[in-house]
């Protein structure tokens, strides 16, 4: 177990342990919450991040201390038109740390997901792929995860543009890579 090794979790609520998402959503009762306003790529976030140590109505679950809502309202123009879209978030926790901490480990974690599997995804579109053979699957996730290491290694930021630029052929690859003799 997690708790037994001396280490912590988080984990997302996602409705696949027996009820457990259930209870924290009608017990949860918020004691500290942290506002986050982001702007970027052509949107605004705004996120609310709330804590609950109480945990009434919530059946036992191993080292847990505090429950955790993030709720998130993203502002994207398309088109000329504001669409809103809004979610709500779970996650249980072992930690006992503030709601700024936590809201810090949380993001971080989307960090992560957003810099590694949704390039890896929407660039090289991994999901898409019908490559099932093993050791195939493994040999390609490796060279998807080279090619992206070569190019963060060159400078570049925008994996789709480093992409594309790389796919213009053998001598431009050489050139982006300094390769050429």
């Amino acid at each position: 177990m997690i708790i037994d090794s001396g280490n912590h979790y988080i984990g997302a609520l996602k409705g696949n342990q027996s009820g457990l998402l259930e209870q924290v959503q009608e017990n949860f009762i918020p004691l500290e919450r942290v506002k986050d306003i982001c702007k970027g790529h052509g949107r605004i976030e705004k996120r609310t991040v709330s804590i609950c140590r109480t945990r009434d109505g919530i059946r036992e679950w191993p080292g847990l201390k505090t429950l955790i809502r993030v709720e998130s309202e993203r502002q994207t123009i398309k088109a000329q038109v504001i669409q809103v879209s809004t979610e709500t978030r779970y996650y249980i926790s072992s930690l006992n740390s503030s709601v700024q901490e936590l809201a810090q480990r949380i993001r971080g974690y989307w960090g992560v997901e957003n810099k590694v599997h949704y390039v890896r995804d929407v660039t090289q579109g991994e999901d898409k792929s019908r490559i099932r053979t093993t050791p195939l699957v493994q040999m390609f996730a490796l060279a998807r995860n080279f090619a992206l290491n070569l190019y963060r290694e060159s400078g570049f930021e925008n994996m789709a543009q480093a992409n594309r630029l790389c796919s213009f052929g053998l001598e431009k690859l050489k050139a982006v890579f300094k390769m050429t003799e």
